[in-house]
């Protein structure tokens, strides 16, 4: 058997799961939840919380996935030594980080913390623009409004901003296509920020 079937087969102990490729080896995923990767020498699983901690405390190094010109070090653990040394403890670690895992999951499934870039008109590039201007996530640039928004981005990027980003602003928190804006919405917006 080898070392990839040996995993799989030991991680089929914690419930059904299902595989895909991810950074060079293999995702383990329980219900839409990736708890674990497996390359063809090693078990990583993954951390978050005082798991990151208790996991470097036990010797675990982190995953480290090379590209061709740069490398992406994600929050993934190497347990292949204690997996070989002490499945009672292995069977500690993988419970936990399913735990997380699935945790994480629902946190981000949830509605409050869906991100500024999955709203009408908004994109990665503007999410960055306001969480540069110090707006980090839907709640507040709900709570702040198109204009309050804008004024902040302006701030920091300069005055010279395109208007059409305010009309961009207005419709995400409105749930809207900017170009759905009245003539009189675009006015008060308008007064708003001169």
């Amino acid at each position: 058997m080898s070392f990839k079937e040996e995993y799989f087969t030991y991680l089929s102990g914690f419930g059904k799961y299902e595989k895909r490729s991810m950074f060079g080896g293999m995702g383990v995923f329980i219900n839409g939840a990736m708890y674990a990767i497996i390359t063809n020498k090693s078990l990583f699983l993954r951390g978050g919380d005082a798991l990151d901690d208790r996991l470097k405390q036990l010797g675990c190094a982190k995953f480290k996935h090379i590209k061709r010109s740069t490398t992406a070090i994600v929050n993934y653990y190497d347990i292949t030594p204690l997996f070989n040394e002490s499945r009672e403890l292995s069977n500690e670690l993988v419970e936990h980080s399913i735990q997380i895992a699935r945790q994480d999951k629902v946190e981000k499934a949830a509605d409050k913390n869906k991100r500024i870039r999955d709203l009408p008109n908004m994109r990665l590039t503007l999410e960055r623009m306001v969480k540069k201007a110090g707006v980090n996530d839907v709640t507040s640039f709900m709570e702040l409004g198109a204009s309050e928004v804008f004024c902040k981005v302006r701030q920091v990027h300069g005055q010279d901003l395109d208007i059409k980003l305010l009309w961009m602003f207005a419709g995400a928190v409105q749930g809207c296509h900017w170009t759905l804006l009245n003539d009189d919405q675009k006015s008060s917006l308008l007064s708003a920020v001169n």
